[in-house]
């Protein structure tokens, strides 16, 4: 592969810390960064830059890593803008609109799904996001789960099983048995295609006993864990997560003091240049609450307790169907507490630690070579501009998109 020197950087985000004007986002100003076979191979001052076989210049712009989206429901079929209309004349999200898109989801063809994923990862490519990660959770069958997973993992290696989405209407009356299929059949059957394991610990989806018995048959299985909790009300996802190691707990919208205290104490220092950080992620999913009129979670809260925090999208086609992480950093940033700075840092490199990654949310020598390229001078344009179409190029791997 020809080796590329993106040039006339105006302002660098590396995400490592200590260098250039230091700081969580490590900028650094008239830059370059050379990319050879997909990696990055030397970032530094653009008077400096080595020869490279082809050159793009930046003119100026901006430069960041590519952002990761650590949370996002594609495999679907069917549509619920009706719902979305009713919200927005005051009915109140219950999550009780996944047993639609279930029907409609078993219902499609793979072809349908697969076009419907398709779609959405270049949608969501064309915005900066260089990495998603994907759930089932839409099929809730043997079949219909493993098939969601396997046309999700034909676009990404960040995939999650997400049987326990709701209990399906067949077993309404049989929560047990769902949750031995759950475990049972349906776990063997989607492992080939997973990384990940998660489960909606909510009211009206899962108490923690049965969330737990879920989690740790996949733990068992080699799949790593993460939660939806919290997005509801109050309840003992989060601290079922911290429990039992997760990666990442998803929503945190009411959080108890137990629950900051619990997710603050996974915190470790470690020798990078960030200092240290939590191992079990704060995921933020603000999109979902713009979609359903809900209140946002407090980012600030957790960030003073030393939380980490990543933001996603929660695209799906009923609470946040948004593929847009722009979007996300705006609204992190004018109703959650965050500023500029912090949101493109949860949203890149937050959303690395999320998925347990140190090769994807930074620019530095050995990182992969997912980067965006602004049609603005600063990150700042992110959450100043909300709303305007800022890529102008995105690199995926080393290759212009």
């Amino acid at each position: 592969m020809p080796s590329l020197l993106v040039d006339d950087i105006g302002e660098l985000v590396t995400n490592v810390a200590g260098r250039g004007e230091g700081g969580p986002l490590g900028i650094r100003r008239r830059a370059a960064v050379l990319v050879e076979d997909g990696e990055v191979a030397w970032v530094g001052p653009a008077a400096d830059a080595p020869p490279a076989d082809r050159r793009i210049d930046a003119a100026g712009a901006a430069v960041l890593p590519g952002f990761v989206d650590s949370h996002a429901h594609l495999v679907f079929a069917g549509d619920r803008a009706a719902e979305f209309a009713a919200r927005m004349t005051g009915e109140p999200y219950t999550g009780g609109g996944i047993r639609t898109t279930v029907g409609a989801t078993r219902a499609a063809s793979d072809g349908e799904l697969r076009a419907t994923v398709r779609r959405l990862r270049a949608e969501a490519l064309r915005q900066g996001t260089t990495t998603i990660e994907i759930k089932s959770g839409y099929g809730l069958t043997v079949a219909d789960e493993a098939r969601s997973l396997r046309i999700a993992a034909e676009v990404t290696g960040e995939t999650t099983f997400l049987g326990a989405h709701v209990v399906p209407a067949e077993y309404a009356d049989r929560p047990d048995e769902y949750v031995s299929l759950v475990c049972g059949p349906m776990l063997a059957a989607a492992r080939p295609y997973a990384r990940w394991i998660d489960v909606f610990c909510e009211r009206g989806a899962f108490d923690a006993d049965h969330a737990r018995a879920i989690l740790t048959c996949g733990q068992a299985v080699g799949l790593d864990v993460r939660v939806h909790a919290n997005q509801l009300g109050h309840g003992p996802g989060v601290r079922l997560g911290v429990e039992l190691g997760a990666a990442s707990v998803d929503h945190c919208t009411h959080l108890t003091d137990a629950d900051v205290d619990a997710l603050a104490s996974t915190r470790f220092d470690c020798m990078c240049h960030e200092g240290g950080h939590t191992t079990t992620v704060a995921t933020l999913l603000p999109g979902a609450e713009f979609s359903t009129r809900s209140p946002y979670p407090d980012a600030r809260r957790l960030l003073d307790a030393g939380v980490t925090v990543a933001l996603a999208t929660d695209c799906n086609p009923g609470s946040s169907y948004t593929s847009s992480m722009p979007f996300c950093i705006a609204l992190a940033v004018r109703e959650m507490g965050m500023t500029p700075a912090e949101a493109v840092w949860a949203a890149t490199a937050g959303g690395a630690r999320a998925l347990r990654r140190d090769d994807i949310g930074v620019l530095r020598p050995g990182a992969r070579a997912d980067l965006i390229i602004l049609d603005a001078p600063s990150h700042l344009h992110l959450a100043y501009r909300p709303g305007v179409p800022l890529v102008r190029q995105v690199l995926h791997n080393g290759v212009p998109r």
